[in-house]
């Protein structure tokens, strides 16, 4: 993985963009819909440019380029958009040496940081990214996505987060405050629901009745490749609190549970027995990863395995 994944807060923060064309058109689109202070630099901008310019929603700095710009402000990222690359890559150098990431657009080589492809419901907004290499595939993915996130998203955003402070109240540890979220959001009830108002009469349902976790046990075949998961299992692995496994369990693996879960590896069939009573003593859910043909030899194991939840792979 190259590219840390991160989102980055740039409200109201300066960012200066060196250009004023197509492509600073359309990355300036995207900067104010984070609510940047930008600063276009350029001889000349285009006619949309400076309409938002008159409306006061960018600065504009009629001229050319030169490094001295960059310490005029606190700049926390600086954007070369024009079709000079020896310009944009004397921004790239200066902007190195004044310490501020940079993005020189269509040019990954020259960039600290890269914009990924984004589905926006609302408050949620979810980043797809090949680090620059697969563009056209990219865009597929986006383009399945927007099929599957239902619009529903940004009004469960928006009511969780009206709801943080109610939560807080109710619930005084954070892991109480999790398990209510996690059994009010997979209710088959909010799947129905349309309106606000049926949300609030629904969240009050829950809230004033009494959710209780009980422990769970999932098993988790996995072979040759994450591919091969089914999609159940994948929505199990995200369930979980613990996540067992055997040391020899590739990572990539135990990478698509649930991030926070706790990861606990063995090196015996006994020391999984163990951990799966204390879960059933403290009521946590646990997923357990086994490789495709492992065959269970603990009496306890077995025991387990014939009442739980067991998810082969494909």
């Amino acid at each position: 993985m190259r590219y840390f994944p991160i989102f980055m807060d740039i409200q109201k923060r300066p960012v200066l963009v060196i250009g004023g064309g197509e492509v600073a058109c359309r990355k300036i689109d995207m900067l104010l819909q984070a609510d940047a202070d930008i600063t276009v630099v350029a001889p000349s901008i285009k006619s949309y440019l400076m309409n938002y310019v008159e409306e006061d929603k960018i600065h504009y700095i009629k001229g050319f380029y030169h490094s001295d710009l960059l310490a005029k402000q606190s700049y926390v990222q600086v954007w070369a958009t024009t079709d000079n690359s020896e310009l944009n890559h004397q921004v790239y150098r200066d902007a190195h040496d004044a310490r501020i990431l940079v993005n020189v657009v269509d040019d990954t080589p020259h960039c600290d940081f890269i914009t990924p492809s984004m589905v926006n419901r609302g408050r949620v907004q979810v980043a797809i990214s090949s680090g620059g290499s697969s563009p056209v595939l990219i865009r597929m993915i986006r383009e399945q996505m927007e099929t599957q996130l239902s619009s529903k998203i940004a009004m469960l955003a928006d009511f969780g987060a009206d709801k943080r402070n109610v939560i807080k109240q109710h619930f005084m540890t954070v892991d109480e405050r999790r398990k209510f979220w996690e059994t009010f959001l997979r209710s088959p009830e909010v799947e129905k629901l349309t309106t606000r108002n049926e949300l609030e009469q629904l969240f009050s349902q829950y809230l004033s009745s009494n959710i209780e976790t009980k422990a769970e046990r999932n098993w988790i075949e996995y072979h040759q490749e994450t591919e091969m998961l089914t999609l159940k299992s994948l929505r199990l692995m995200q369930q979980a609190e613990w996540v067992i496994c055997f040391n020899d369990c590739p990572s990539e693996f135990v990478e698509l549970c649930r991030r926070d879960a706790e990861r606990l590896y063995v090196d015996t069939e006994q020391e999984i027995a163990e951990y799966l009573h204390q879960a059933e003593v403290e009521n946590i859910r646990v997923t357990i990863l086994l490789k495709k043909g492992h065959l269970l030899r603990n009496a306890t194991l077995q025991a387990y395995l014939s009442s739980d939840i067991y998810v082969p792979t494909l």
